[in-house]
């Protein structure tokens, strides 16, 4: 009866451990945005899949060594690849716009970001406590800025 418990709580706790296997975090991308991702990035094998929202799914890998992540529609529509570069890689024109217009910001993250309309440099600047998000375009030109946090703002509940 003793061995009966023991193999009885043995196979029990293997099922358990099958089923949180077996729904683990990392989510399966449908099909159509697999396909996708493959056709884009044929030499790419090994994609982590996660939900962003109800339509989009972003896919974590590498390439030459390098971090990315590519955005999909469901229906696999190709929405965005990014991939993030050292501050040396930035070019003089984009330095050029960042020491102007954000003077005394450091740069904690510098990406390229590439979509259907070409590509563009993200920005994520910090100066004390307050952090931006600052996207230029290849011409230098600032096309978005986006406190995130911001410096002596108490929240009021």
């Amino acid at each position: 009866m003793k061995k009966l418990k023991i193999l009885g709580a043995v196979l029990f706790a293997t099922a358990i451990g099958t089923g949180i296997f077996a729904f683990g975090t990392i989510e399966d991308a449908p099909q159509k945005v697999r396909e996708a991702f493959a056709k884009k990035f044929p030499n790419v094998k090994k994609v982590k899949w996660e939900k962003e929202s109800d339509t989009e799914w972003e896919g974590e890998f590498k390439m030459k060594g390098t971090e990315y992540s590519a955005n999909f529609l469901q229906d696999g529509t190709w929405q965005e690849t990014e991939h993030e570069i050292k501050k040396k890689s930035i070019p003089a024109s984009i330095k050029t716009t960042l020491e102007t217009e954000f003077s005394g910001y450091e740069i904690e993250e510098a990406e390229i970001s590439e979509t259907k309309d070409g590509s563009v440099y993200e920005f994520e600047l910090e100066k004390g406590e307050e952090e931006l998000e600052v996207v230029i375009d290849n011409n230098g030109k600032v096309i978005k800025k986006e406190i995130l946090k911001e410096t002596g703002k108490e929240d009021k509940e």
